[in-house]
């Protein structure tokens, strides 16, 4: 299987396009993600199937 994002790429949830994630690790399918600003918070984990590229500005969070 070919990956579409490297370590380091930006990218977004298609259902939350206004956080920027960092991809941290790729392994076994799955895309291992932080939060652009904020490194310390839990890592999230994502099917490439629900990334895209972020095209947005440096917004982290909904809040």
């Amino acid at each position: 299987m070919v990956k579409r994002f490297e370590i380091g790429d930006v990218v977004c949830t298609k259902v939350s396009p206004s956080i920027a994630l960092v991809v941290r690790l790729y392994a076994r399918s799955v895309y291992y993600c932080t939060l652009q600003n904020e490194p310390n918070v839990n890592e999230q984990v994502y099917f490439e199937r629900e990334l895209k590229p972020y095209e947005g500005s440096t917004i982290t969070s909904d809040n």
